[in-house]
């Protein structure tokens, strides 16, 4: 056997990591926001933004200031031009002439300044945003399969992409636009205190006024931020619905009543969307308004000092122009606040995932180095999140390794479950199941499913080749050992009147393939990795009688040495098992092997009865 790929897929999960490294996982500072007292939204941002990249907002502030040397120097170098125009200096040209020299410099240096600038700050927002997508998708791997399957997949791609894209803008927002322009409003004042306090005091008035409108409409544009999203969330899961029941919607002439649901989902995002764009708007127009009354207002005053030779005329341009650039910074400030509060919002709908508690943690579990194939199932009993009875009712087995041990009965008697737990996706609510005899919560299950493999009843497929499908998560495998297990899968009978053979793309879930293809290389899979625990759940059920006779065939070669489960649909295919057990409301009903059962002629006699003439 071939016992070096549990070995292959750690190598390959350590290239991964290796070529990973750079990028950060901010799990933790979540974690320490969460605990912390203050809003865990604007933590988060001081956390990342400001803690981890003090340094780097240091380097971007003093090359931006550089970089804008020009645009505080123009106003400067206008009114004393103007000034010196007045006052008919006699030295007036030479004057004139090292003002166009300042000038001039100041404007050259913007360039190389802002490259610098850009590539300096770009780098590091690029790689926060990298870092949230990374640290998302780390928590995903690791939370547990019943998470998996109370949270809806719409949702999770609208957190991926939406929220993710609305922090990255919120970044550069922040980096970008709310550190400069205050920077730039505090150098505008600096200089304007230079020259006269009481137009400094006049300027300052700007800022409480746009204060006060930001914290007047505050929690209107964070309440519409968070409709908007939670309705974008629900299209999105709505859109992912209909995409998967797009052929049982065209079967069942079913499409207009689709579209109607839709539209209704849409209108709601719709109007949602519009309190929203109307927010913003007479946001964004209020605060035009108060700009524009307070620059005119500047004007006057400044003119009226000027006419009682508080200050010379050409310095009205001056305070005229830095209080036009005051405002504006300020206005700016207050009109990314929109954007901001949609950022904070992102970053609350994102840690509903990051902070989430349902997960499988491996720290301080037992690494196993080699699995047997022991299995046990000790008075164990397993009920579902929020439901009032169990699923498993006080349920043994022990199992040897390489036995072959057959899960038979209804829809919904336990048996899928059954599989879940020896996995390791749902742990006991009461009792053990135990592997070499250690309780399973005791491993750490993602070195002990190195040495296990699915065939799950729905099979899973990826965009990509069939090759690649097989090979899922492994590197190394010689092809003579592919082609050995393409053989005893019998996979090579459809595969070598592909134009491309295993090269054949399969489309997305498998779209170019009919359902017996997919679940053979679904198997293909499960054996091309050798384990020591094999489990079947209805692997043969979409096959017909030829292909399964060859399925059956290679899995009755390949169930040897190995400890098998099988979930079997066909009761047919199980008569080799060494224990068959009948399962019925969550409990075992009868167990023995296929001629004992049928000589009892009790339940499975019974089921094999509606078998055969279902089959037939």
């Amino acid at each position: 056997m071939n016992t070096s790929i549990p070995d292959a897929k750690k190598s390959n999960h350590n290239k991964i990591e290796k070529q990973n490294h750079y990028i950060p996982d901010y799990e933790q500072l979540f974690q320490e926001a969460e605990e912390q007292k203050q809003s865990k939204r604007t933590n988060v941002i001081a956390k990342i933004l400001l803690k981890q990249n003090a340094f780097a907002i240091a380097v971007s502030s003093v090359l931006h200031t550089i970089k804008s040397a020009a645009v505080w120097a123009i106003p400067l170098v206008t009114a004393e031009v103007i000034n010196i125009i007045t006052r008919n200096d006699p030295d007036m040209v030479r004057k004139l002439i090292g003002c166009a020299i300042i000038i001039t410099v100041l404007i050259a240096q913007n360039f190389p300044m802002h490259v610098l600038y850009s590539r300096h700050i770009d780098k590091k927002l690029r790689t926060l945003c990298a870092g949230l997508r990374n640290t998302l998708i780390r928590k995903l791997q690791h939370l547990s399969i019943t998470y998996h399957k109370e949270i809806e997949s719409g949702k999770v791609q609208a957190k991926f992409i939406r929220d993710i894209e609305a922090i990255e803008l919120l970044g550069n927002q922040f980096v970008k636009s709310l550190i400069p322009n205050i920077l730039n409003v505090l150098v505008a004042i600096g200089i304007a205190a230079t020259k006269s306090w009481s137009i400094t005091l006049f300027f300052l008035l700007v800022i409480p006024i746009n204060v006060t409108l930001m914290q007047l409409f505050r929690k209107p544009l964070h309440s519409s931020a968070y409709n908007f999203r939670k309705e974008n969330e629900s299209m999105s899961s709505k859109i992912s619905d209909m995409l998967n029941m797009i052929p049982v919607t065209k079967a069942h002439g079913l499409e207009d009543k689709e579209i109607a649901s839709l539209e209704s989902v849409v209108d709601a995002l719709r109007s949602k969307g519009l309190i929203v764009d109307r927010l913003n708007a007479q946001f964004g127009s209020m605060l035009w308004v108060v700009s524009q009354l307070m620059s005119m207002l500047c004007l006057f005053f400044s003119a009226f000092l000027a006419f009682n030779g508080k200050i010379e005329v050409g310095d009205i341009v001056l305070y005229q122009a830095y209080f036009t650039n005051i405002s504006a910074e300020v206005t700016a400030i207050a009109g990314i606040f929109p954007q901001i509060i949609k950022g904070l919002d992102s970053i609350h709908s994102v840690s509903e995932i990051i902070l989430a508690k349902d997960l499988e943690n491996d720290r301080g579990k037992i690494k196993l180095r080699y699995v047997h194939g022991t299995v046990q199932f000790e008075n164990m009993s397993y009920r579902y999140p929020h439901a009032e009875q169990d699923m498993i009712k006080n349920f043994s087995l022990s199992v040897e390794p390489g036995e072959c041990i057959a899960f038979v009965g209804a829809s919904g008697s336990g048996k899928s479950t059954l599989m879940n737990m020896i996995i390791g996706f749902l742990p006991p609510t009461q009792g053990e199941v135990k592997i070499d005899g250690k309780p399973i919560q005791s491993l750490n299950l993602s070195d002990y499913r190195h040495f296990l493999s699915v065939v799950p009843q729905n099979c899973v497929m990826f965009n990509g080749t069939i090759r690649e499908n097989i090979l899922y998560g492994l590197s190394d495998i010689p092809e003579e050992r592919l082609q050995e297990v393409i053989r005893l899968s019998n996979i090579d009978e459809f595969t070598n009147k592909l134009p491309n053979g295993l090269d054949t793309e399969v489309g997305e879930n498998g779209a170019n393939l009919s359902g017996g293809q997919k679940q053979r290389i679904s198997i293909a899979r499960a054996l091309i990795r050798d384990p020591k625990i094999l489990i079947l759940d209805e692997a043969t059920s979409a096959l017909d009688n030829i292909s399964e006779y060859h399925v059956q065939q290679a899995i009755n070669h390949l169930t040897k040495g190995r400890t098998t489960f099988i979930v079997a649909h066909r009761l047919s295919t199980i008569r080799n098992a060494d224990k068959i057990v009948v399962m019925e409301n969550g409990s075992c009903i009868e167990m023995g092997t296929y001629s004992e059962l049928m000589e009892k002629k009790g339940k499975f006699y019974e089921l094999k009865s509606l078998n055969d003439i279902v089959e037939d």
